[in-house]
């Protein structure tokens, strides 16, 4: 028989709370030394981090055998390795690279001459440059230079290594300007995006899977000497299964600090690691470079659901009935946000950042929060129809 006791040591297994996580634990992960005959194929370590050279592996990619070899020891870095790789010369084309940048460059003049340059979920407003949706907005400028950018076989190559295939690409070019600080170490999206107090609703094993849906990269627009600022990383701290809900602890910080290392970048070369690597993106503190880099975000084929449901129509019809339920007792406080959570968009991505900016937090608020907040304030119905249009028109490309 289940005691009380027993169930207690059960659910303190599957639930962590937000001050849970012994930094005991990331200590001895990060304590780890990468092996390089564990990886034959890369041509170096540097500081923990396996450093493979692209023009050495071209051959690789002739063959689906050798193509396998080379994914399954990718898989294998990111997974429970150290957590980072870097494919030197992984494009090769500097005048193709040089004319993305122009064009990035011209992007950035122009929101900032508009007043929309975009924040940073991070760093503080002002140190950097962002283009939100640098994927969308290259292929509408450009599409033949994305033609060629985005037809970089190792990009595609590491995308399927992690995901498998039929991935998502989405991509953010971030511009680290002379004097820029280092943003706040942290994990990354899904769950580098909620705060801890919403993690912590999360059991411990979606916390362990949700690096699974995504593959964190960067390819270097610049040479990126450590002056500018390259990214700040901790090998192995992917292994930590508290990361998420400890990423902003102030001993957490403490470690990540004294034990990060960095790597210079040269144009052309990519970067990618596990979304539950412990990174930050450093202080740019030479005198004229501004460090662009484009950063992949790469999601899982399996993100999506199996039907098309039109959420604000449900919500639309349902939300007299809630909130005339909610006057006269008809259903309890619980029903209702039970209901709310069948019919309304829990999540606030994927969105339109330039327009729907996460303020005060990591994420914009999600359609379920919206019409919570209606119900709460017993706003008549035109109101929240009215703010249901204007929300879907900000996530809009």
């Amino acid at each position: 028989m289940l005691t009380k006791d027993k169930a207690q040591m059960r659910a303190a297994r599957v639930y962590r709370g937000t001050g849970d996580g012994d930094l005991a634990d990331l200590v001895a992960a990060t304590a780890r030394q990468t092996d390089p005959a564990d990886y034959p194929f890369a041509a170096a370590v540097d500081k923990n981090v396996l450093i493979y050279d692209c023009a050495a592996l071209t051959p690789m990619l002739q063959t689906e055998g050798d193509r396998r070899l080379l994914m399954a020891e990718w898989a294998d870095a990111l997974l429970s390795g150290p957590g980072v790789v870097v494919l030197k010369k992984a494009e090769p084309d500097h005048a193709m690279i040089d004319a993305a940048s122009d064009m990035f460059r011209a992007l950035i003049a122009a929101q900032n001459a508009a007043g929309t340059g975009g924040g940073d979920h991070f760093a503080k407003p002002g140190a950097n440059d962002r283009i939100w949706n640098s994927l969308e907005k290259h292929c509408l400028a450009d599409p033949a230079n994305f033609a060629r950018y985005y037809g970089n076989p190792y990009l595609a190559l590491i995308s399927e290594a992690w995901l498998g295939p039929h991935y998502q690409m989405t991509a953010q070019l971030n511009v680290v300007n002379p004097g820029g600080a280092a943003q706040s170490p942290h994990r990354d999206y899904h769950l580098g995006f909620q705060s801890a107090g919403d993690i912590a609703r999360y059991p411990l094993h979606v916390q362990r899977f949700s690096p699974m849906l995504t593959l964190q990269g960067a390819m270097a627009h610049v040479d990126a000497p450590m002056e500018t600022g390259p990214t700040l990383l901790l090998p192995y701290s992917q292994l930590w299964d508290e990361g998420y809900l400890a990423m902003g602890r102030d001993d957490v910080r403490a470690h990540f600090a004294a034990h990060h290392v960095q790597l210079p970048l040269e144009k052309g070369d990519m970067l990618f690691f596990s979304p539950a690597l412990l990174h930050a993106a450093g202080s740019n503190r030479s005198a004229d470079v501004r460090r662009m880099v484009n950063l992949f975000q790469v999601s899982s084929a399996y993100g999506r659901a199996m039907e098309t449901v039109d959420r604000v129509a449900m919500v639309k019809a349902l939300y007299p009935v809630l909130r005339a339920a909610r006057k006269d007792g008809s259903l309890t406080a619980a029903q209702i946000a039970c209901a709310v959570a069948a019919s309304a968009e829990g999540y606030s991505f994927p969105t339109n950042l330039d327009r729907d900016p996460p303020v005060g937090g990591l994420a914009p608020k999600s359609q379920a929060a919206l019409v919570m907040e209606a119900l709460a304030g017993d706003w008549g119905q035109d109101r929240l129809f009215v703010a249901l249009d204007a929300q879907m028109d900000k996530k809009r490309s």
